[in-house]
């Protein structure tokens, strides 16, 4: 679609509807390989798989909620085919021609935080492959810069800027890029896994790791229940649910360039629940075969590669490490904060200076690694702030404009739009109270229950967005459409 007139402070080229569309549904794939793949996401998922107890448990928890986050992302993701238009520009609709930069920033800070996390985690399978060599193991233990070892902070510096030259070269390349390190990374699990098996002489999902070295291995995950029991089930699925929270806005800034909703739905079909399941279970089984192993619960894989005998597969696991990461940060972070920082200023900043300046802020947050926390926790609190804002959208496009929606307009200062000054305020106050129960009071405050905080972002998506439905119940656009808006209009194809 092309849009005549638009506004100047709303419009470049990196926001405008997507004209070339040639993501098929391998290449929608491969988007979840990358994000899937990580050091996070496999230290994240091989403790959930523990936590589940045994093989049924993790298919009815960690299957039930690849199934929920499938439906999810296939909600924006339609959107995102639909209209063609990035988070920041479709957040417009709910949120106002300019108000739409809060949830927007909100979401670019989250994605420049995980970028940090992401970055350290490779550069730590870096660290840890180096100082092997006594002359480095020396210098890593004598010499400090920032609060970190100077060697830490060398490999921090190499993976953030490696990440640099995929961004600059537009996203394009980013299919491209990602359409090969998703299926490497999954070779190399594959081998990490069959290595382990092979040497341990059995395969095993975790019974035989005693319960008490389980409780304390797994502490940092935030659920304080006992493994296998329907609690602890619960908030397994629903910390696996919330780890995407973030990519729940953004995944139209892929499903945009989609050749169409089947490819979409194909792609996040095999990418979600088939590629979620397959690699929490490799995860899982890796975990306990390095346990058999080591006699350790190492939940980290490049803790399990520092172990390694040979050289070579300790290399090989450092470099597919940082291709994983590489990969993620690209998908969840890059191309997001991108697009967000863009949104707020289109004249002065495109993709590729939005890109810049969350690596910019990650760069500025190392010194202080505010991701070394429990990994469970992080993802809680992060994502829940995601909720308000994915329920008001998802109400806004599906339940009060039935999908049909002015594109031109969301180009335009003075469109249908615009509300108070660029600004919706009804948005705003669903945003608030939406928070208030997803972050603020359960983080600051004993007032709710102890358990809250693993559901926050499910209280923050159905508290905003029942509040915001409710404040828009009135409205013209509740009838399926706005006055003097033409169905040639919609922008729907």
């Amino acid at each position: 679609m092309q849009v005549t007139n638009p506004s100047p402070a709303l419009y470049n080229e990196d926001l405008a509807p997507a004209q070339e569309r040639r993501w098929g549904a391998f290449s929608i794939f491969n988007v979840w390989t990358s994000d899937v793949h990580s050091l996070w996401g496999y230290y994240l998922a091989a403790s959930l798989f523990l936590l589940c107890g045994n093989f049924w448990n993790f298919l009815l928890a960690i299957g039930a909620g690849s199934l929920v986050i499938y439906w999810l992302m296939t909600l924006v993701g339609v959107a995102g085919v639909r209209t063609g238009v990035p988070f920041p520009v479709l957040a417009r609709a709910s949120f106002g021609t300019f108000g739409a930069n809060i949830p927007a920033l909100i979401r670019g800070l989250v994605a420049c935080f995980w970028y940090g996390a992401q970055t350290a985690a490779a550069s730590g399978a870096l660290v840890a492959l180096m100082i092997r060599w006594p002359a480095m193991l020396e210098f890593h233990q004598s010499s400090q810069l920032l609060g970190h070892s100077t060697l830490e902070v060398i490999c921090y510096l190499l993976v953030w800027a490696a990440q640099l030259l995929i961004i600059q070269r537009g996203m394009e390349t980013v299919r491209r890029f990602q359409d090969w390190a998703g299926p490497a990374v999954w070779l190399m699990m594959l081998i990490l896994a069959i290595y382990l098996v092979a040497k341990s002489g059995r395969f095993s999902f975790g019974e035989e790791i005693p319960r008490d070295v389980l409780v304390e291995a797994t502490r940092d995950a935030g659920i304080s229940t006992p493994p296998g029991s329907l609690p602890t089930l619960m908030a397994v699925a629903a910390t696996w649910i919330t780890y995407f929270a973030a990519l729940y806005l953004n995944f139209c800034d892929f499903s945009r360039y989609a050749t169409s909703e089947r490819s979409l739905r194909i792609g996040n079909l095999w990418g979600l629940p088939v590629n979620l399941l397959a690699f929490c279970l490799v995860a899982g089984v890796t975990t306990t075969a390095a346990f058999h192993v080591y006699g350790e619960v190492l939940l980290h894989p490049d803790q399990i590669s520092a172990k390694f005998d040979s050289w070579f597969l300790a290399l090989l696991a450092a470099l597919t490490f940082v291709v994983a990461t590489l990969g993620i940060n690209v998908v969840a972070n890059f191309v997001s904060a991108a697009f967000d920082f863009s949104n707020a200023a289109p004249r002065a900043i495109d993709f590729r200076r939005g890109g810049l300046i969350a690596a910019g802020i990650a760069l500025v947050l190392y010194p202080w690694a505010p991701w070394e926390t429990g990994a469970t926790r992080f993802v809680n609190f992060i994502g829940s702030t995601m909720g308000p804002i994915f329920g008001i959208m998802m109400v806004d496009y599906y339940l009060i404009r039935r999908t049909q929606l002015n594109v031109p307009d969301l180009y335009r200062e003075r469109g249908e739009f615009r509300f108070n000054g660029g600004f919706h305020g009804k948005a705003f106050v669903a945003l608030f109270v939406g928070m208030v129960f997803s972050s603020i009071l359960p983080t600051f405050t004993t007032l709710l229950p102890s358990w809250w905080g693993l559901y926050g972002w499910f209280f923050g998506v159905l508290i905003g967005g029942a509040s915001y439905w409710l404040m828009r119940r009135g409205d013209a656009v509740w009838s399926g459409g706005v006055s003097g808006r033409t169905p040639a209009s919609t922008g729907s194809h």
